[in-house]
């Protein structure tokens, strides 16, 4: 196998050149960006490195009446001619690696190649690729055939060809969505930037500006307003969230559990809402806490319930649940807090479910921060939505900007929020869930 290394402003100016040398059947392994010159690191200019290779005893390389009709700049596939390429080089790649069973044997015919290359970089100039929102590095594939060739190993296996044309084929899409996102009106530019600001999937994002841009797309770009754009955006997000707000504390609820990460507030938010319930509504109230793990965390609630004038029973185990529960059967309504686990590990999720087994009327809450990583709590809602729990109090809203978990976790897991916790004075720092503020929130000021 010839392989060899080609230094160029931008890629399509390698492929006449690999053309040229290397013949029809070259195929390209791998593009990266270097820099070279300059003087002491600095001043270095911003160059393409292309590795491009042939097979031994391939084709010669194309006479030059060839060579300068293969200079012309490739024209740009569109997102679906990309796909058929990728679809095409497939199949022809594996019946490649059925004729031959030689160990250089490499990848797909260099015709498709080309093709994908040219529509993966779009015929983007240099200047434009700076210009891109969020540049998109290469494909790790690419990398790891580059690491392949470095070992003499350039033998690749059909489940390392699927991975690396699955890598070329997001990375077509994701420019794709780029370039589609810049000719959209600035109005729905900012609607996108501000969903990207509020930490909201990337899914639901693109079905937010989709729906946006459908219901405006009667009225002339020049007469579409900022305004026009948050109002549309209002009413899909109302739609969307309409029927997951959680109601409060039920009447007729007697016991009410309380689980969820370390950290969160579950304590505090517990003493907020005892608070409400017997100074606001009357009702004798009780607590019962587990969390016996927290150094501290039983003297915190007793704090509470002192000042509260309310009785609290501490479980060790979940046979100790029933004793608690009927020392406080006097009691209208009963808190119980759980200890915070690392509830990522669903074995903690399960422990604690045993904890909320009761033959009262009872409700659950899953407490979670919305300082934490849409991750991590995008796992531990998995968790708990198994064994059914579905409402969700949210806080240290006051600590964050940024309000897409609620949307995310609502649509995602169908979690229903309830109550949102904005600071740490009792009881003031909490209210009930409302749809038509939260959307007020996560769509923020437009600018004028």
């Amino acid at each position: 196998m010839k392989v060899k290394r080609y230094i160029v402003n931008a890629l399509p100016e390698a492929l006449p050149m690999i053309r040229s040398e290397l013949g029809a059947d070259a195929v390209i392994l791998n593009t990266k960006e270097i820099r070279i010159g300059g003087f002491l690191g600095m001043f270095a200019k911003k160059k393409m490195e292309v590795i491009a290779a042939v097979e031994t005893g391939a084709a010669k390389p194309a006479p030059k009446t060839q060579t300068s009709a293969a200079a012309k700049p490739q024209p740009q596939l569109s997102t679906t001619e990309a796909q058929s390429a990728l679809l095409e080089s497939l199949g022809l790649a594996r019946g490649r690696q059925q004729e031959s069973s030689s160990a250089t044997a490499v990848l797909n015919p260099p015709v498709t190649s080309s093709k994908v290359a040219a529509a993966a970089y779009g015929g983007m100039r240099p200047a434009e690729s700076r210009a891109a929102a969020q540049p998109v590095a290469p494909p790790p594939a690419a990398l790891r055939t580059e690491a392949a060739i470095e070992q003499g190993n350039v033998k690749l296996d059909d489940a390392a060809l699927l991975e690396e044309i699955r890598d070329m084929k997001q990375w077509i899409v994701r420019m794709s969505k780029q370039q589609q996102m810049k000719r959209l009106p600035e109005p729905i530019q900012a609607l996108h930037a501000r969903m990207i600001d509020q930490e909201v999937n990337a899914d639901l994002i693109e079905k937010l500006i989709t729906e946006v841009a459908e219901m405006v797309s009667g009225v002339p770009e020049a007469d579409l307003t900022q305004a026009d754009i948050w109002a549309q955006a209002r009413s899909v997000l109302t739609r969307w969230m309409s029927g997951k707000a959680a109601k409060g504390i039920q009447r007729d609820t007697r016991v009410i559990h309380f689980v969820g990460p370390t950290g969160v507030g579950k304590t505090t938010s517990i003493a907020k809402l005892a608070a409400e319930q017997t100074l606001k509504s009357g009702r004798k109230v009780g607590f019962i806490t587990s969390d016996t793990y927290r150094i501290a965390a039983v003297d915190q609630l007793r704090t509470y319930a002192n000042i509260l004038n309310v009785p609290l029973e501490v479980v060790f185990s979940p046979s100790e649940v029933s004793r608690a529960f009927k020392e406080l059967e006097d009691r209208e309504l009963i808190f119980m807090d759980t200890a915070g686990r690392n509830f990522r590990n669903e074995l903690y999720v399960s422990e604690v479910n045993s904890l909320l087994q009761t033959n009262h009327q009872s409700e659950t809450y899953l407490v979670l921060s919305l300082t934490s990583k849409f991750k991590d709590m995008s796992v531990v809602a998995s968790h708990f939505s198994k064994y059914g729990i579905e409402k969700v109090l949210y806080t240290k809203q006051d600590e964050t900007d940024a309000y897409g978990a609620i949307l995310n976790l609502a649509v995602q897991y169908d979690l229903h929020p309830a109550y949102i916790a904005y600071g740490q004075t009792v009881p003031d720092d909490i209210t009930t869930f409302k749809t038509d503020v939260y959307v007020e929130q996560l769509l923020g000021a437009y600018q004028q």
